[in-house]
């Protein structure tokens, strides 16, 4: 069932980050986009990173999120399908978003036709990453064994531990982002021309690097980087002849904050 003409897609809202002061009102920020967009959405695409850490114990899901998730669920049972990447920090995903939101969960990189055009998808935090350390710890969380060791631990306990080190690893980018003022040097972006030398795509579209990036590969082919709902407030939009990167204007989550302070 299609219902517009666009297909938008966001990436790293990190919703429920202990390093951030204002989740609820990013939260409703969201959940007021998400209303917008739904009369000309045909698709939606969560590029990684929705949560600042999930975890799905067998009969336990994370406290929070409800105002989300809740619209997020009316908007599958509309017909409009919503596609969830999982990003490096809510890589524990496994059935409940889609049994119960209605999502189709993604755990690796996706090609597909849409609108006539062929897209390389990915949250896009390990493509082409040569930092060892990052690559051990990512296969480390991957583990069955070491997932069976965390389940283990009482949730109290083992959110507290994965927000501590969630809210550091944020922290630990200087003025809270990477640079990128030198795209061609970008991991993602030397990624996707090497993908290009082997098989053509028309657009690359990928989260992580919290930056917004739009730029071409080659006289056919772009690399969109979406940016965040941190502080870029920044979402994809295509409508089968471009591609866009737009953002949500400030003033609207400084009223959010205003209705929660008053």
């Amino acid at each position: 069932m299609v219902i517009g003409k666009k297909i938008y897609f966001v990436s790293d809202l990190h919703l429920g980050a202990l390093a951030l002061k204002n989740n609820k009102e990013r939260e409703l920020l969201f959940v007021d986009w998400l209303q917008s967009i739904r009369g000309d959405a045909s698709m939606l695409f969560l590029m990684g990173d929705y949560f600042d850490f999930w975890f799905e114990y067998k009969k336990t899901v994370p406290k929070g999120f409800v105002r989300s998730l809740g619209v997020l669920a009316e908007i599958c049972d509309s017909g409009i399908p919503v596609h969830f990447f999982t990003g490096n920090h809510d890589i524990w995903a496994y059935d409940y978003l889609s049994e119960e939101v209605g999502m189709i969960i993604h755990r690796e990189t996706v090609s597909m036709e849409l609108l006539g055009k062929k897209f390389f998808l990915s949250h896009g935090d390990d493509l082409g990453k040569k930092d060892f350390g990052y690559q051990l710890i990512k296969n480390f969380f991957h583990n069955r064994i070491a997932q069976w060791s965390f389940a283990k631990i009482h949730p109290d306990l083992s959110f507290r531990l994965a927000h501590y080190w969630s809210k550091k690893s944020r922290l630990s980018y200087k003025n809270g982002e990477p640079g990128h003022k030198n795209f061609e040097s970008e991991e993602q972006y030397l990624f996707a021309k090497s993908v290009l030398e082997k098989e053509h795509f028309d657009y690359f579209v990928f989260g992580h690097r919290h930056i917004i990036l739009n730029e071409p590969l080659n006289t056919n082919s772009r690399l969109i980087i979406l940016g965040d709902w941190i502080r870029k407030f920044s979402y994809g939009v295509f409508d089968g002849n471009a591609f866009t990167v737009e953002k949500i204007e400030h003033n609207k989550l400084e009223e959010y904050s205003l209705t929660f302070k008053s």
